[in-house]
């Protein structure tokens, strides 16, 4: 009697256990969904427009967060400078109160580091001039739904005002973001700063004593010197033979999200490549993806990149909000005395052979013989995707990585 009711219990403890580890994750509302789906398109027409920048070379942006940034916006103004947030997020039916609520849910969702076991961290700040004065009920509610936080800054002292803005940077973002911005051309209106960094943890590490100094081919006349990590993996991979490219996915920890390169076959400037990207571009390189054994080189990598995306945006639609002529924030400072006239988009990321532990059990098998090759050492485009929201929490290029330069040859 004493033994069948212990194995019941055990059996009741197994059933109570698995039907918790069995529990569904939080389901995102609708409005939160549609609003990552709709700041990936977003991202992939600013990411073309960041691209054509003369002398830009790395590139970085967080859809999610320029999103929260517009939220921001759309909280500030009234009348078509709010309502063109909306226009551009594709979010024209949704309630301000639904626009805001969806937005903060998807930002905490994503960035929730405990879930995602990566390294995250998002800081958000208004600058607005001197003479304003923050409305009381703006400085509540950015700062709930947005944990956005505010400062008044003079820049008739230009060199103070850059030094401040710069070092709330390093302080944010822990010391990995030494820099905002070189300079500030429009000094006379509201500032939105997002600071970031960013770091993954892989699925699976990369070995830490395989690493060693190889090179990088930014192009065909100019080599780096840089430390390449390896490993050997079943990884989703797909080659592109149409588009002389190839794509490899690599999970991210606890598999909530993972990195997917793309890059082209031989070194080349990745103009190419990059006409083709879009987000239903990146879903058909998605879906024809197989588990095939992989031998990967990556560049470990720490970059610090800063984007003004005003102009940018204000073409893609933000045309009120940056013209200090149309521009209605108002409730911002109570008076119709403010315009956009920067936002900044400030990220640091770095990946290197930090992960779970290798599942030893594969090397047993047969499944890693002939593997592919994935060797990183010329230019290739990123992106963080997120597996349960659909969203994409960075896409950027490497194109130019840290390290001394060996050749550059005409």
């Amino acid at each position: 009697m004493l033994v069948t009711s212990l194995v019941a219990l055990a059996l009741l403890a197994h059933t109570a256990s698995s039907a918790t580890s069995a529990s569904p994750d939080k389901v995102l509302s609708t409005h939160a969904s549609l609003l990552a789906d709709n700041s990936a398109s977003l991202a992939f027409s600013l990411y073309q427009r960041v691209a054509q920048e003369k002398d830009t070379e790395n590139i970085l942006i967080s859809p999610v967060v320029v999103a929260s940034a517009l939220g921001l916006v759309a909280l500030g103004g009234k009348a078509s400078t709010a309502s063109q947030v909306k226009s551009l997020l594709k979010a024209d039916k949704l309630k301000d109160e639904q626009l805001h609520a969806g937005l903060g849910e998807l930002l905490s969702e994503v960035s929730d580091p405990a879930v995602r076991n990566v390294t995250w961290k998002i800081r958000s700040r208004l600058y607005g001039p001197s003479s304003i004065t923050f409305t009381e009920s703006f400085l509540k509610k950015s700062k709930k739904l947005y944990n956005c936080e505010h400062s008044k800054i003079n820049f008739k002292d230009k060199k103070s005002a850059m030094k401040a803005i710069n070092e709330w940077g390093v302080k944010s973002t822990d010391g990995k973001l030494p820099e905002v911005a070189k300079n500030v051309e429009k000094t006379d209106g509201a500032m939105i700063i997002n600071a970031m960094f960013f770091k993954p943890h892989w699925n699976e590490q990369f070995h830490p004593k395989m690493v060693d100094g190889r090179v990088f081919l930014a192009s065909r006349g100019l080599t780096i010197s840089v430390e390449m990590m390896h490993r050997t993996g079943l990884y989703d991979y797909y080659e592109d033979v149409d588009n002389k490219l190839t794509v490899l996915s690599i999970p991210l920890a606890h598999k909530k999200s993972s990195v997917v390169f793309v890059m082209p076959l031989h070194v080349e400037p990745l103009e190419r490549v990059e006409k083709l990207l879009s987000g239903k571009q990146l879903d058909t390189w998605v879906a024809k993806m197989e588990e095939k054994a992989v031998a990967v080189s990556l560049p470990k990598i720490s970059m610090e990149v800063s984007h003004n995306l005003q102009k940018h945006l204000g073409e893609l639609g933000l045309t009120d909000a940056v013209d200090k002529a149309k521009a209605d924030l108002s409730n911002i400072s109570g008076k119709k005395d403010l315009y956009l006239a920067n936002v900044f988009h400030a990220s640091a990321v770095e990946w290197a052979t930090e992960g779970n532990p290798i599942d030893p059990t594969v090397y047993s098998s047969d499944k890693l013989k002939n593997p592919k090759l994935f060797y990183a050492d010329h230019p290739f485009l990123f992106l963080v995707k997120d597996l349960k929201t659909k969203s994409i929490l960075y896409m950027g290029r490497m194109v130019r990585p840290k390290g001394d330069k060996i050749r550059d040859e005409l």
